[in-house]
């Protein structure tokens, strides 16, 4: 089970997915608004909380949600103070009831990752994709439009064509053949 805890949140955060199941896990906390309570409404303890990138709009919570729930982080970058323990490019990590592989994707921020699970049929792209074929600032520190364009082609090599469902960093959730809006991304990402 997926739940956007950000879902009609007024103010500049990133999308909040709690995954429940038998590793129960957050998918960036965001920041700007106390995601606690809305954790604390639908599960009693957390066993992971998940980075796709430290930008401040994913990570502003991260102090929260550790205190609160006694739980670690995990992110690719483990020099920075948010990330507790590193995940390597091609790690599996248990989210919900599946596992995930982890895939580094540099270009919106150097430590970018998605998470994606070919037996779910899920992705969680970050700040890579959205819907409609959007993809991920490369104005910002650390991004670069080329290296995005790389890992937008990795991440379209490394998912089914008929995955179901990509959750994203910012927008709405992608439920309709979302193998699409990456490649529509990658066409959009080398047009500049």
């Amino acid at each position: 089970m997926i739940t956007n805890l950000a879902q009609g949140v007024q103010a500049f955060t990133s999308n909040v997915f709690l995954v429940t199941g038998d590793t129960t896990a957050v998918v960036d906390p965001g920041a700007n608004f106390d995601v606690v309570p809305r954790i604390e409404e639908r599960v009693d303890e957390l066993d992971r909380v998940y980075l796709t990138h430290t930008h401040p709009d994913h990570v502003g919570n991260v102090d929260a949600v550790r205190e609160a729930f006694d739980v670690e982080t995990w992110g690719f970058d483990a020099g920075r103070p948010e990330v507790d323990n590193a995940i390597a490019d091609g790690e599996a990590v248990p989210i919900g009831d599946d596992s995930y592989e982890a895939l580094h994707t540099p270009g919106h921020k150097n430590d970018h990752l998605c998470f994606y699970s070919r037996a779910a049929g899920v992705l969680f792209a970050g700040d890579l994709v959205f819907a409609n074929g959007g993809f991920g600032r490369t104005d910002l520190e650390e991004g670069d439009r080329p290296t995005l364009v790389e890992s937008l082609d990795r991440l379209r090599e490394a998912v089914e064509d008929d995955f179901s469902e990509m959750h994203v960093g910012h927008g709405p959730s992608v439920t309709r053949r979302p193998f699409d809006d990456v490649e529509a991304a990658g066409r959009a990402a080398r047009m500049g």
